[in-house]
């Protein structure tokens, strides 16, 4: 009796260990297929900064951009920095700060962390009426001319020619920007 009952526990074992090894034998492939599945979605992915509103067409290829893409990120760079009022300090400072380079992260947002205290203490805010850029597609460099106007509490305080340089680094299917600098005395 006891070997009969034997056998049949015997044989619904090997039925589960059956089932069992369909099972992860499923799994298994499953994994595999996800495995290939995530493999591809990381190579295709590409992270591109652009400008909000792109009046131009441009290209982009391996380390360098087109001196339109310049011409726009230059431009959109220049109101985040220098179109500063103390309530929108806050807000541009972080979207500037979202493809500065790691390396110059630091510096710049200290930059506009003070000038944005600055702003706030004398009730000011500045207004950049861009003129002319000079992109330079070699150097990955935008030259910048324009007229800074400063108010304060509604006044016009002053209203100064001012000449900047920035400087971009596209890697990786990203634009940083490297620096933003005015040039002083340079003609």
């Amino acid at each position: 009796m006891d070997n009969i009952r034997y056998q049949d526990d015997l044989r619904e074992l090997r039925v589960r260990i059956r089932g069992h090894r369909i099972a992860m034998g499923v799994l298994g492939l499953c994994l595999f297929v996800t495995l290939l599945i995530t493999y591809e979605l990381l190579g295709a992915q590409r992270v591109i900064v652009m400008p909000p509103q792109v009046t131009k067409s441009f290209w982009v290829s391996g380390e360098r951009v087109s001196n339109e893409y310049l011409e726009q990120m230059a431009g959109y760079v220049a109101w985040l920095m220098l179109d500063v009022t103390p309530a929108s300090a806050a807000w541009k400072k972080d979207a500037l700060l979202g493809f500065v380079a790691p390396q110059d992260y630091e510096a710049l947002k200290l930059r506009m962390e003070l000038e944005a205290e600055r702003l706030r203490k004398i009730n000011g805010s500045t207004y950049f009426q861009l003129q002319q850029l000079e992109p330079d597609e070699e150097a990955q460099t935008v030259l910048m001319t324009g007229r800074l106007r400063t108010l304060v509490n509604g006044q016009e305080t002053s209203l100064l020619q001012k000449r900047y340089r920035l400087a971009f680094q596209y890697s990786g299917g990203r634009t940083h920007l490297r620096t933003f600098k005015e040039l002083r005395d340079e003609t």
